[in-house]
This record gives C-alpha cells, structure tokens and sequence, in this order.
C-alpha cells in the first residue's frame, strides 16, 4: 500500500509540469490593438487594427508563457476611409509586401502570481526589433456566456516607426507610435 502510495505521487509530481502550462487562443473579437501619434502637434490621432490572430501559452505555477500575435494590416482603420488606404500604402503600413505585423514572446515576466511585462520581437514592414509590452491588468476565470476559461489583459508598449523605416512626413507625424492592446483569450 506504501509503495502504491509514493509511486502515486511520484508520477503526478513528475506529471504535473507537463500539465502546467495552458494553450490560449486570441479571441479577435475581443481583442483590439489601437494606435495613438502626434498629429503635426495639433492632436494625438487614434485608430485601430479590426482583425488579429494569435496564441498564448501561460503556465501560471511556473510564472513563464509565451505569446504570438498577428495583425493583419489591412482591418486598420482610423475611422477616415481615404485615410486607411494612404496607411496601407508604400509611404506608411505598404500592405502589398508586407500584409501583417507580428509581436512574439517566449517570456511573461511575473510580478507575484500576475503577469506585469513581456519582451520580445515585433516584426513591422519586414524589420524585426525588441519590444517590451507592460501589462497594467490581468484577469483570469470562467467566461460566463461561453463556459469556458479565458484570460484577459491590457497592455501597452511604445515603439519608433524610423527604426521600422516609417518616415512619411516625419518629424511633423511623429516619430513614436503608443500600441495599446486589450487581448482576451479562451483555453484551448
């Protein structure tokens, strides 16, 4: 009974790491990454990008995951119809070579039991460069009306669109781009 007892419990020990991390798909529909940039200094101009994919791997216990975000260029839209064809072109997103910007992770950096940031590489107009999102929210549960686990987060990150080769009427349009996410993702 002893030696049934520890083996029992050795294997879930051993077991248990596998079962740790979680696999999460992003949930376009609740996820929408917005822009923010300094207007020639008469305003900060917004808009968003309507369609993304992507993954999320977070193992809680281990206080590690992984993230990979894609952002079809194409669903920007800055509320101005003229205006998200001009971004779409060769002077701005140039949609035609290069249909999407990517974010990807192999780190969460936890603070406590709660995710606060995570590096990696964003890849824009072919250039991939570190990028760090800071995660101001994070909540985890049962989503009630689909009845299954998802989490959720709110993040930001500030870039320059130079080090991605976007100079279009730069310094008039400025130079650093504010990216706000609000992601939400269901258990796989």
């Amino acid at each position: 009974m002893k030696k049934h007892l520890l083996a029992t419990l050795l294997g879930a020990l051993v077991a248990a790491p596998a079962f740790a991390a979680e696999s999460y798909t992003i949930d376009p529909s609740h996820t929408l990454p917005v822009y923010e940039i300094n207007h020639f200094n008469w305003s900060t101009q917004r808009g968003r990008f309507n369609k993304v994919s992507g993954k999320i791997t977070l193992d809680r216990a281990a206080r590690t995951g992984s993230i990979d975000l894609t952002i079809d260029i194409a669903s920007v839209d800055s509320g101005v119809a003229k205006l998200d064809e001009h971004l779409m072109s060769e002077d701005f997103f140039d949609v035609a070579k290069h249909p999407t910007m990517r974010f990807r992770s192999d780190r969460i950096v936890f603070e406590g039991d709660k995710p606060r940031s995570v590096p990696g590489q964003f890849t824009l107009l072919g250039v991939t460069r570190p990028l760090t999102l800071a995660i101001s929210s994070f909540h985890c549960a049962e989503n009630p009306f689909a009845k299954k686990m998802a989490c959720g987060a709110n993040a930001v990150a500030t870039l320059k669109r130079s080090e991605f080769g976007m100079t279009t009427y730069a310094p008039g349009l400025g130079d650093e781009v504010k990216l706000l996410i609000n992601v939400e993702a269901f258990k796989d």
